[in-house]
This record gives structure tokens, C-alpha cells and sequence, in this order.
């Protein structure tokens, strides 16, 4: 979702205006240019103002330099309430990040005051941050902490009888769309082994089977989703929830922090997995499984991948 942070600046939402998209939205969007993104992205101007009449609210500009799959602004509805409109492209791996937020209600991430969809939509009424900065400002041993904290608070809450997507449903896209890139690229422009192909995709589906101690994950966890707060000191945004092993969840985390990640593997997952009090040869397993997948262009995964290989 990006910082809770950015300019106040309201606009009336009975005022007509040329609508700012932030540059990272845009990038993103121009990146991965699919028909469904697109229109979802000019269709904003119109959608944004639909939204601040649905739900009387004054919208701020989008907080820079913004994420990349939604639109997100500071806004305040008739009752004064601070508030962050998000205005999210609908794609599979966050359709039920509404149902995730009201699940864990407000326990270690951001309160959901009401949600909708929309065609290619999904918008969604938030608590704001404040100051709203991001985690990651701070040393990276001092994150392991907190979003080890996070995570183990995220997975005691109860689902609220919702139903959740298991992760294996994820993680075979995920392979599917490995295989496609594999195919579509030159053959110089990829060293991953095939034999390593083969364990890494295999293994990534059969971590994510069904299993007793299966929660509700967030599966995008890292400092850049986690904003200072005034509630609690730190806030959990942009959920990408499934269903499935708590150990998958603290992946995000550790591949963010590429130097420590490049100089111990092994030592940065037993880190975490003591944190947590999980199982440190399943994390690298997920682990090496995960850098496979998506270490086709990326060197330094494909490194990671060789020195986490299962004997």
C-alpha cells in the first residue's frame, strides 16, 4: 500500500480534478501492461471520486512514491475521522485482503472500516498510520524482531469463520508462471540448472500441502508493510492472505534483506525460524524453493538457490 504518509492536501470530493497517479503505480503499471490493468488504471479518475461520494470523504493526493497495484490517498470523511482510501487493481493474490483485515481486526495491522468491489476494482476504507513511516528506516536485525513479532500475533488470531485460499494454490500458479518464463527466455539469458528447476518447483508445491498447524498468512510481510503507529508502535498493510504453513510467511522478510541474505543463507533462515519458534530445516526449504522460482533473471537468488540446495 505504500507509507500512510505524504500530503494532507484535500480535495472536495464534489470538486472535478485531474487525478495525480503516484510514479511507482505508473512504472508498474507500464511494466506489466495487461488489457485488465489498464483500464483499471483509466478508469481511476472516475472511480476515485465515485468512492469519496459513496463514502463522504475529502481525498488527499496519493501518498509517493505509492505501490504498485493500488492507489492510495489520505482522506477524511463527514465525521472528521483520519482515514487512507485505497483504491486497488482486483488480481488474484489479494482478493481477500479485506477478508484478512477483518479477520485479525485490527490485531497487529491496520482496522478495516468498509470495503467494496468494483469491476476491475477493489477498494477498501482504512485506518491511517501515524506517522505512518515504514520499518524499514530502521537497522534490519531490530526488523527480524518485529516482524517476527508481528507474525506470531497475525497467526493466534482465529479466522472469524472465514474461508481462506490454501497457499498450494498460489505456489502452483507461481510454478505454472516459472515455467512460462523459462520457456520464453533465451537460452543464455537464464542459468538456471534444470535438474535444480525440477526440485525447487516440485518442492514448492508439496511444502504447501495441507497440514495440522496450517494459519492465516499475510505471505507479504516485510518492512515496507509495516508502518509506525499511535495505536500500536507498528502496523501490518497490504496483507496478500492464504491459508497454509506459518513457515512460508517469513520469506518476504528475508529476501528483502539481500546482503545478509547473499552473505548466510542458512544463518538468516535459522534467525528467523528461532524467532518464531519454527522448524529452521522446513524455513530453508521454503527458502531455497522460493529462490528458485524466482531466481530465472536474478543472480543472486540463483547463488542463494546452489547454497541452500537439499542434500
Amino acid at each position: 500500500m505504500g507509507s500512510h504518509r505524504g500530503s494532507s492536501r484535500a480535495i472536495a470530493h464534489t470538486e472535478s480534478v485531474t487525478l495525480a497517479v503516484p510514479s511507482a503505480l505508473t512504472r508498474a503499471v507500464e511494466a506489466e501492461p495487461s488489457p485488465g490493468r489498464l483500464r483499471w488504471l483509466a478508469q481511476l479518475a472516475d472511480t476515485v471520486p465515485m468512492l469519496a461520494d459513496r463514502w463522504e470523504l475529502s481525498v488527499g493526493t496519493p501518498f509517493e512514491p505509492g505501490g504498485q497495484t493500488a492507489w492510495v490517498a489520505p482522506a477524511r470523511d463527514r465525521w472528521g475521522r483520519d482515514l487512507v482510501l485505497k483504491v486497488g487493481w482486483a488480481h488474484d493474490e489479494a482478493e481477500q485482503e479485506a477478508d484478512a483485515l477483518r479477520a485479525w481486526r485490527g490485531i497487529g495491522t491496520v482496522l478495516i472500516y468498509d470495503w467494496c468491489r468494483l469491476e476491475q476494482t477493489t477498494a477498501l476504507l482504512l485506518e491511517r498510520c501515524h506517522p505512518g513511516t515504514p520499518l524499514s528506516i530502521v537497522p534490519e536485525v531490530k526488523q527480524d524482531t518485529v516482524v517476527a513479532g508481528l507474525l506470531a500475533r497475525l497467526w493466534q488470531v482465529p479466522s472469524a469463520g472465514l474461508t481462506f485460499r490454501p497457499l498450494q494454490d498460489m505456489c502452483r500458479a507461481w510454478v505454472r508462471e516459472f515455467h512460462q518464463r523459462v520457456a520464453a527466455a533465451p537460452a543464455a539469458a537464464t542459468a538456471i540448472d534444470p535438474g535444480l528447476a525440477r526440485v525447487g518447483t516440485e518442492l514448492f508445491v508439496a511444502l504447501a500441502g495441507a497440514a495440522e498447524g496450517d494459519v492465516l498468512l499475510c505471505t507479504d510481510l516485510h518492512a515496507g508493510n509495516v508502518l509506525a503507529a499511535q495505536r500500536e508502535p507498528w502496523l501490518v498493510i497490504d496483507p496478500k492472505p492464504y491459508f497454509g504453513d506459518p513457515c512460508y510467511d517469513v520469506l518476504q522478510h528475508l529476501l528483502n534483506c539481500e546482503e545478509r541474505l547473499a552473505a548466510d543463507p542458512v544463518g538468516l533462515a535459522q534467525r528467523m525460524a528461532d524467532l518464531l519458534d519454527l522448524d529452521g530445516d522446513r524455513v530453508r526449504l521454503w527458502l531455497f524453493a522460493r529462490c528458485v522460482i524466482e531466481g530465472v533473471h536474478d543472480p543472486l537468488l540463483q547463488t542463494v538457490a546452489d547454497a541452500l540446495t537439499p542434500a
